[in-house]
């Protein structure tokens, strides 16, 4: 996103009003959303529940390939009740990862089912946080200065760091996916994908967009209590499917997840939309790692 992938989106001709994660390195969405109202207009009213609706579809929309209808007379505060989905769009990507990992492991071998499982829901995203790891990665890795790391950030190209940290990530899900058993690992998927895109949230709802020097314009995107009640619920429900020993698992999420925060806060100030792509992966990684540790003890 600059992840989800951002969770911070960037204003597009054809997709006003979402804040940028960056400027020139823009994130377009994967398919076509018409919303021609200049954000500078009032917020049209509509009824609570086609407000909401409207809501899920624009965060389905922006972070995912799955079409959805057009959102006319769009307008930018409508991302702020879309930012409590974003956990739900996590299930469904999971749930489309469990779909193909349980039709393959039908026919192939485990490992190439969590293979193919992971590769749905890349391109699913359109590699939207993965992506977003490996430009946080190479600047972090690779800036020393604030205005250095989100210059590199920005960068369309990919360095060593974000090269080696990407490759990392994913071996570590490919092998600990592995180690479980058939039956676990559609929850598991699942349960990772909502969490760790609730993970993302929060560092939306505990610290402040930093935008890239002289660039495009952020949106502040406001989080209520209730909005935020909502995406915990969202992001923690698969969790039930969950032995309640297993519960331990989440605690390598919240190590990463405070130690990630403080990196971005010492480091930048604050979060950028790649910054939330990386604690996305980050935390999907640690979840299926804590689940690993705790349920072999």
């Amino acid at each position: 996103m600059c992840y989800l992938q951002a969770m911070v989106f960037v204003t597009q001709p054809r997709c006003n009003g979402i804040a940028a994660a960056s400027s020139q390195k823009n994130r377009i969405p994967l398919h076509s959303v018409s919303m021609t109202t200049p954000s500078h207009l009032p917020s049209p009213k509509y009824s609570f529940l086609k407000q909401e609706w409207r809501g899920l579809l624009l965060a389905i929309g922006f972070f995912t390939r799955i079409p959805v209808p057009a959102l006319p007379d769009f307008h930018e505060q409508e991302l702020n009740t879309a930012a409590k989905y974003f956990p739900l769009v996590g299930i469904i990507v999971g749930f489309f990862a469990a779909i193909v990992y349980l039709l393959t492991n039908e026919v192939l071998p485990q490992d190439i089912a969590v293979l193919l499982s992971m590769v749905a829901t890349i391109w699913l995203t359109g590699a939207f946080h993965e992506d977003g790891l490996t430009d946080a990665i190479d600047g972090l890795g690779g800036g020393w200065e604030k205005e250095q790391v989100l210059q590199i950030m920005q960068d369309s190209r990919i360095g060593s760091y974000g090269v080696v940290g990407i490759v990392m990530v994913l071996l570590l899900k490919f092998t600990a996916l592995n180690h479980f058993s058939p039956l676990l690992v559609p929850v598991l998927l699942i349960a990772g994908h909502s969490l760790s895109r609730l993970c993302a949230v929060l560092v939306m709802a505990t610290q402040r967009y930093v935008k890239y020097s002289g660039k495009s314009k952020p949106l502040a995107t406001s989080m209520p209590l209730t909005h935020l009640a909502v995406a915990a619920l969202l992001g923690l429900l698969p969790l039930l499917w969950l032995p309640p020993s297993w519960y331990w698992g989440i605690v390598p999420v919240a190590v990463m997840w405070g130690w990630f925060s403080l990196i971005l806060k010492k480091r930048i100030g604050g979060y950028t939309g790649d910054c939330l792509g990386a604690m996305q992966q980050l935390t999907e990684v640690s979840f299926y790692l804590g689940v690993l540790a705790f349920a072999t003890m």
